[in-house]
């Protein structure tokens, strides 16, 4: 798998490679030691969702609060969605920047986010189905949302779908009151740049001993 970092530090995506025939196509969508060599640690797998929606369907922003925080290794399996990510890090050097990967079954890219990023994606095809892996399962008091229209973010969204039709934009009654990115922050909701940065390292160290315990344990 190749890897290209994104706009937003500690995001990247992901392109595998595709081997296919005349009966199809096999490929390996994620593989521990090529995450590990992007992403410095490995993934702690808790959850495993899937999401089916309609042309124009715009779910996000959303994200969890820090600690545990929610990372997320995203792709689209049928269809094509704009797959974005959002730093809302107060504090971080890029704070409201933005990027985006078009994630669809052809180039079957994937993106990681973790903790402490805003995610949200728009459907540019009926049924298109993503999937994606969390490191910690879904919490409701602990999640919360930015509105994905909000103007001082200004994503570019695409506004035709995948065969070229316009595209009307379809928001949850929750996304659509979300509040903008200066309110969130005024709130007080917003994870904080250092916090994240703490909790992530330490993460990453508990992992490590871990896997050293491991190899003590049994004598490898």
């Amino acid at each position: 798998m190749e890897t290209r970092d994104l706009k937003v530090a500690g995001a990247w995506e992901g392109t595998p490679k595709k081997i296919g025939d005349d009966r199809g196509l096999f490929l390996e969508w994620f593989k521990e030691p090529a995450f590990v060599r992007a992403a410095g640690h490995t993934l702690n797998l808790a959850q495993a969702n899937c999401s089916v929606s309609a042309a124009g369907v715009l779910r996000g922003i959303h994200f969890a609060d820090v600690p545990p925080g929610q990372a997320k290794y995203v792709t689209c399996v049928k269809g094509a969605v704009l797959d974005v990510v959002v730093d809302i890090r107060v504090g971080s050097p890029t704070f409201g920047a933005w990027d985006s990967v078009l994630l669809d079954d052809k180039d079957r890219r994937a993106i990681y986010l973790p903790e402490g990023l805003g995610h949200a994606f728009l459907s540019l095809e009926d049924d298109s189905t993503v999937v994606y892996l969390c490191s910690s399962g879904y919490a409701p008091e602990r999640e919360h949302g930015i509105n994905p229209l909000d103007p001082e973010i200004g994503i570019e969204w695409p506004t035709t779908s995948r065969a070229g039709s316009a595209l009307e934009f379809t928001l949850s009654e929750k996304d659509s009151s979300a509040p903008s990115l200066s309110e969130a922050r005024d709130s007080g909701q917003l994870p904080r740049y250092g916090e994240v940065r703490e909790w992530i390292d330490g993460a990453t160290r508990r992992q490590k001993s871990v896997s050293m315990s491991d190899v003590k344990e049994f004598g490898v």
